[in-house]
């Protein structure tokens, strides 16, 4: 099952065909990403930004782009609602008409207003952007979930025989207990999403109930209870060491009952450091292949890609995100 993913994702994006907006789109990568996601009917491409440039581009790498369509936030008509839409939402923090009608002019932030008034289902850039441009704009247009006010960031972690849910891997450094239950409960909800398997959620530590005092544990502790307080029907169970939540019989005898413990596909990691260190040391000592991240947290998908990325990555991540919505 999990070696297919990719091409499961694909295929169930192809179903759905909701509408991607990419506001890196001054990129040869975002051209060719756009054309394979359109003629393979994955997702249906909106590029944003300023039309004679990206023609330009196309045109000087024997690109055309046919019917894939060029929104310029200097001449679409949606551009004076979209600049009140941004200024009604960020008054109150001090923003003035003027600099919002400047910002809505930049393929991100006009991108992420095109979600907020749902002209598209997703956002995905970061190919030329930096991640803080990225989640400023994302966090400006559309907001954090309701109930959520954490953003964070998955990956979804590739064997051979299964997937697993790893976060938060790229945006929080050292959560509270309460940025954490936050993670747990939305990287719940995108893992369903994405791959169609019900989310066994293990709040990891060094620690596994109550085996280690520290205040590090006590975070965790405390965090498992606030994600089962705002999310009761969730799956979810901590604190726990890795071996406990994916070996059964490790799980059956240090966390004996559980409905976790031996069977968690969810690992929520307690600071940034250990999700980091944890995915990549799957990556290359198990072979997995980690794909992600993807942002979460916010009220409708806008994923941040690296700005290394390929253009086979930014299809399978268009995919992806587009199933989020």
């Amino acid at each position: 099952m999990g070696n297919t993913f990719i091409q499961d994702s694909r295929d169930k994006a192809a179903r759905k065909f909701r509408k991607v907006a990419f506001p890196d789109a001054e990129d040869v990568r975002t051209l060719k990403a756009a054309l394979t996601l359109r003629d393979k009917k994955i997702v249906d491409p909106l590029l944003v930004g300023p039309a004679a440039a990206i023609q330009k581009i196309a045109a000087d790498n024997g690109i055309d782009l046919g019917t894939v369509p060029i929104v310029d936030p200097a001449t679409d008509s949606s551009y004076p609602e979209l600049v009140t839409l941004l200024f009604e939402r960020r008054k109150a923090k001090g923003m003035t008409r003027e600099q919002a009608a400047e910002l809505a002019k930049t393929p991100l932030y006009y991108a992420g207003l095109c979600l907020a008034v749902d002209k598209v289902a997703a956002v995905v850039g970061g190919n030329l952007s930096s991640t803080g441009d990225v989640l400023r704009a994302a966090i400006h247009t559309v907001g954090t979930a309701p109930g959520i006010s954490t953003v964070s960031s998955f990956f979804i972690m590739v064997f051979p025989e299964k997937l697993l849910c790893y976060a938060d891997c790229a945006v929080v450094p050292n959560p509270t207990d309460a940025q954490l239950a936050d993670i747990a409960i939305t990287s719940a909800k995108n893992f369903q999403a994405v791959t169609g398997e019900e989310p066994r959620v293990a709040m990891l530590s060094f620690s596994t109930k109550g085996s280690a005092q520290h205040a590090d544990v006590d975070k965790v502790v405390s965090a498992t209870r606030i994600a089962k307080e705002k999310a009761p029907q969730l799956l979810l169970d901590g604190e726990m060491q890795a071996d406990a939540a994916l070996v059964a019989s490790i799980g059956e005898r240090k966390c004996k009952g559980s409905p976790v413990a031996g069977k968690a596909n969810v690992l929520v990691f307690p600071t940034l450091d250990a999700g980091n260190i944890g995915y990549k040391l799957t990556e290359r000592l198990a072979g997995a292949e980690a794909v992600g991240p993807f942002v979460q947290g916010l009220n409708k998908p806008y994923c941040d890609l690296s700005r290394g990325c390929s253009t086979d990555d930014m299809i399978n991540v268009a995919a992806i995100c587009s199933l989020m919505a």
